[in-house]
């Protein structure tokens, strides 16, 4: 009876455990199988891009120096008026992150779209037809490869001037390199199979071929692509506002603003923090989506 008594005992004091490790369990199995925290953040940046005038909290264009270098919120001798702290002529930081939100998207979606567009068609032209076509875009590519990005950007800024749509065509010469390598080496794959191989002998035209059936079988490699780009293209944008090569004032944004503080890094480092502190976490998000959907849309890097 003591050994039976036992056994219950001991078995009635399992079944909760694993009851109560269920629900842990379940929301592991999410987090491993589904890009939580990245949609998170990214759904946050889209909220604030779409709605920016409505959700800032004061006009981030203001400036009142009778409150520069104000605290964030949560410092003892804070007014309670600027919830991440104002910058160094008293405009607030969280408006003025919400508002380079906007412009970040902006620019950033518009130079990945024309990346995306030409890198796919001329990484599609040079995987199908091969000889001197691949030949003069793969010296291209490399040459476009071996040149400084950040010295060509600012040699096109002095000569040009700052303005948005200097900086859009520098991304978007920044972003249509790797479409064109990844992309060509799927084409030089797909173009021996024999549904395309087919589709030639009766006589399909070229434009049909490369639209119809080269196209749908590398968007997932476009996709992913893509993805990744936009974290690096967002920290170039960065990298050349904090420069002064970037989008001229008044336009606000976040590589402008952590090149505002950091002279103040010492007295006010909430200013360049919390604009470097949302860049890092963008950059992650999309690394890490990029990285997700890699693994799902791969059927050999596809997890269980």
């Amino acid at each position: 009876m003591d050994e039976a008594t036992g056994g219950v005992g001991r078995v009635a004091t399992v079944k909760p455990r694993r009851q109560r490790a269920e629900p842990l369990y379940a929301a592991g199995r999410i987090l491993r199988r589904w890009p939580v925290f990245p949609l998170v953040i990214l759904t946050l940046l889209g909220v604030a891009g779409a709605a920016g005038p409505l959700l800032a909290p004061q006009n981030p264009y203001l400036p009142v120096l009778a409150e520069r270098n104000a605290t964030p919120f949560w410092f003892a001798d804070s007014d309670g008026k600027h919830l991440l702290g104002a910058d160094y002529v008293g405009r607030d930081v969280l408006s003025r992150l919400i508002y380079g939100a906007r412009v970040s998207l902006m620019v950033v979606g518009i130079s990945i779209t024309s990346g995306m567009v030409v890198g796919t068609l001329l990484g599609l032209a040079a995987g199908y037809f091969g000889g001197q076509v691949d030949e003069v875009i793969s010296r291209i590519v490399d040459i476009w490869l071996a040149v400084p990005f950040i010295l060509v950007a600012l040699v096109v800024v002095v000569v040009f001037g700052q303005s948005l749509v200097v900086m859009m065509a520098l991304l978007a010469l920044l972003a249509w390199v790797p479409f064109v390598r990844n992309i060509r080496a799927e084409a030089l794959v797909l173009k021996s199979l024999d549904y395309v191989l087919l589709a030639r002998i009766s006589g399909a035209s070229v434009p049909r071929i490369l639209y119809r059936h080269l196209l749908p079988n590398v968007l997932n490699t476009v996709v992913v692509i893509a993805t990744l780009r936009v974290g690096g293209l967002i920290l170039a944008e960065s990298i050349l506002s904090f420069l002064g090569a970037g989008i001229p004032p008044p336009t606000i944004t976040w590589g402008v603003m952590v090149s505002d503080g950091r002279g103040y890094l010492n007295d006010a480092w909430w200013i360049s923090f919390f604009p470097g502190m949302a860049i890092l976490l963008v950059v992650m998000a999309f690394n890490f989506l990029g990285d997700w959907l890699r693994d799902r849309l791969d059927p050999r890097l596809r997890q269980l």
